[in-house]
This record gives C-alpha cells, sequence and structure tokens, in this order.
C-alpha cells in the first residue's frame, strides 16, 4: 500500500527543534478541528493512513520514529493496517540485528528506524512535546479551550512558507510565517501533489500539513481513545456513586434532620 521512497537528506536544522513558547511569538497559528479532540474525538483511521504515506514518503527522509513500535499500525485506534500489510510495510526496512550484528529485514515487532544523519530530531513525541496556544499574554488559558496545539503548530510550520529565500553565513534560509524568527533552514518540505492518496482525498499542501499532524499526534499519544473511553466511564461511575451516596445519606438522616431537639 505504501512505497518507500529514497529521497536525498539535507542538511537543514529542522523546525522542530524550536522551544515550545516560541510558537507564540511566530505567525499566527489555526486552530484546526482535528477529530480527535474533545473529551469524545477519536481518531480517523483514514487520515492517519494519509499521514503514514506522508511520513513514509517525505519525512521519514530526514527523522526517524524510534520510540514507535511498527506492530502498532494494526492497533485498533490507530491507522489499522491489515497484518499483511504491517508485514510488508515492515520489511521495506533494513535493521541490525542485535543477537547476530547482520542486517536484515525488519520485522512488526522492530522500532521504526531512527534518521538522525542530517541532525533531525525524532519525531515519536514532537506532537506532545510542542505548544502551539500560549495566551493570552503567555497564561495559556487558551488551552483550556483548544488544547496544546502541538499537532497545529507542526501543521503551521510545514504550511507556513513564503517561498522566499536568503543568504546567511554560508547557509540557505527559508521564511516561513510560523517559525518564531521568520526563517528556517529546512527548505519546504511538501509540495502540492507531492503525494497521491488512495482514498482521493486532497493532496495540496495543507491538507498533507494536516494529516501527517493527526499521525503524529497518534505517534505521540497512541492509546488516546483508550484513555478517553476509560475516563468516561470513569467520571460516569463516580457519578453514578455520588448520587448513591447522596440518597442513602437523605434515607439514613430523613427520621433525625428537621426535627426540635429538647
Amino acid at each position: 500500500m505504501f512505497r518507500k521512497i529514497a529521497i536525498s537528506a539535507v542538511s537543514a536544522l529542522c523546525l522542530f527543534t524550536a522551544a515550545p513558547v516560541a510558537a507564540q511569538e511566530g505567525g499566527q497559528i489555526e486552530d484546526v478541528a482535528f477529530s480527535f479532540e474533545g473529551p469524545f474525538g477519536s481518531y480517523d483511521k483514514q487520515q492517519l493512513q494519509r499521514g503514514l504515506q506522508v511520513y513514509t514518503e517525505v519525512c521519514s527522509a530526514c527523522h526517524g520514529l524510534n520510540f514507535v513500535p511498527i506492530r502498532t499500525l494494526s492497533d485498533e485506534g490507530g491507522p489499522q493496517l491489515p497484518e499483511d500489510q504491517v508485514r510488508a510495510y515492515a520489511s521495506a526496512f533494513t535493521v541490525t540485528d542485535k543477537d547476530t550484528g547482520e542486517d536484515r529485514p525488519g520485522l512488526p515487532v522492530d522500532m521504526f528506524p531512527a534518521n538522525t544523519g542530517v541532525g533531525a530530531p525524532d519525531l515519536s513525541l514532537m506532537a506532545k512535546a510542542r505548544a502551539g496556544f500560549h495566551g493570552p499574554y503567555g497564561l495559556g488559558f487558551n488551552q483550556i479551550f483548544k488544547g496544546m496545539g502541538g499537532p497545529e503548530y507542526i501543521a503551521a510550520i510545514l504550511s507556513g512558507y513564503t517561498g522566499e529565500t536568503k543568504e546567511e553565513a554560508g547557509s540557505t534560509f527559508y521564511e516561513n510565517q510560523t517559525f518564531p524568527s521568520g526563517w528556517i533552514r529546512m527548505p519546504p518540505p511538501l509540495a502540492d501533489g507531492q503525494v497521491t492518496f488512495a482514498d482521493g482525498a486532497p493532496n495540496d499542501v495543507k491538507s498533507m500539513s494536516k494529516d501527517v499532524s493527526a499521525f503524529l499526534m497518534w505517534t505521540a499519544e497512541p492509546k488516546l481513545n483508550a484513555r478517553k473511553d476509560t475516563g468516561f466511564k470513569a467520571v460516569l461511575f463516580l457519578i453514578i456513586l455520588s448520587s448513591l451516596l447522596y440518597l442513602t445519606n437523605k434515607r439514613l438522616w430523613s427520621g433525625i434532620k428537621g426535627k426540635k431537639l429538647h
């Protein structure tokens, strides 16, 4: 289903090395209505599959997912790929066996390969390590209503290039409306029509940015759906328990409360 494209690595300082608070100082970050937001939100399987494809064909050239087991691609609440596709996906990677020291095709039990060839950071937890919303005045009140904004920050960076460049200290910098300083050393990784999706979904830069950001949110918190389900059941149980305790208390003291004591 997914094809591995070899892309030459570029020597670039990645956007993700900026401190979380710096997002506030950059351009305006759009609040994206991701399906997993809110107390009852959940991951969109099709969007995660598209995000995986964007990561595989574009982002994996410079970034790894070294904390994500490949087998989780078939888990409930994730991309939910069939097991045969997961095995085929894993076999596209070359892994050095820890016991023999020899190279072998990857297996579903292996982690996604690390990729630090150009100094780019691992993306496994990046969506939880970055924040897009901080205001007003850095107090973080926006996060109550919009969430931390990690996926929004990533999507805004990926779609924030203006096309302008400049040379400085022997390096090429690219103008980015979201990046704090306004200039970034990472070339624009996405272009319209760069990836073709099997489900016919839009493949413009903005749409692909949202898809891969949703996928990176899943890699950072793969048990989000289960956590929300458990939390809802716990709150429901506490409401019922509190109601029973109130009614029990009322019944036990009904014969005493309200009477005058002499």
